[in-house]
């Protein structure tokens, strides 16, 4: 148990660095009935992130079928690596040459929502911003040092901070507000927050597509325990009304 509890308090600063800093992160209104903006998401992501980030635990004909897309329109508009419609939804970029490039192994994002919550994942979308010291001239809010680019960039623009100057202390200092795009990206930033909170969507589809069954399957449990549990009373009660 010592041995344990010295291994447990040797780790705690190395889990809280890889936390990184506490970003408050922006509420992802996600609602997995609405079949059009997981549709929407699922374009994104096979348009903008399936180059280098895999759903390698998904089939494309499983992922049509559940978002409403008919096979033919899949296959046309949403697979491009010309795998047939039962394969995995992978790519076909070599892990030691990513781990080169971006300094990391590129991860599957399969489970990712599942990891890191909904909110993480739309707060982070919208948090790029024009960083000149780092490899792809980005850095992240939410994820410090990233090694990614800004894969959206066509879509949002290039974000920069933005400061604001207060009074502190009794003097005047630049304070950081937010990140505010040049308005160079094809989208207007609610456009841009749309797409992102679709894309957000796909990715908790991804993470548990069995969800909404679960929860119907759940309903139904519960109903039938209620059902049972009133029946038992009744039983119960009618048993012990002859041994009074």
């Amino acid at each position: 148990m010592k041995k344990l509890l010295i291994a447990l308090i040797t780790l705690v600063p190395s889990l809280v660095f890889a936390a990184g800093p506490e970003v408050p992160l922006d509420k992802a209104e996600v609602d997995l009935h609405d079949k059009a903006s997981l549709q929407r998401g699922a374009q994104l992501y096979m348009n903008y992130c399936l180059g280098c980030h895999q759903l390698q635990y998904h089939r494309y004909n499983r992922t049509f079928e559940d978002l409403g897309i008919p096979q033919e329109l899949g296959e046309k508009n949403l697979q491009f690596t010309g795998d047939k419609a039962g394969d995995r939804i992978t790519n076909n970029m070599n892990p030691e040459s990513a781990a080169n490039w971006f300094g990391t192994a590129v991860p599957d994002l399969t489970n990712v929502a599942r990891v890191r919550g909904a909110d993480w994942i739309y707060t982070y979308l919208r948090s790029f911003y024009k960083d000149d010291s780092r490899p792809f001239g980005v850095n992240n809010a939410v994820f410090p040092n990233v090694g990614m680019p800004h894969v959206l960039q066509e879509l949002q623009g290039l974000p920069e901070k933005t400061y604001e100057e207060r009074l502190i202390d009794g003097e005047m200092e630049d304070v950081y507000v937010g990140i505010e795009t040049d308005g160079g990206g094809r989208l207007s930033e609610s456009e841009y927050d749309q797409a992102m909170l679709d894309l957000t969507a796909f990715l908790v589809y991804t993470g548990e597509p069995m969800l909404l069954e679960q929860r119907r399957i759940g309903w139904f449990v519960f109903g039938f325990l209620l059902v049972f549990t009133i029946l038992a009373w009744l039983l119960k009660k009618e048993f012990w009304k002859d041994l009074k």
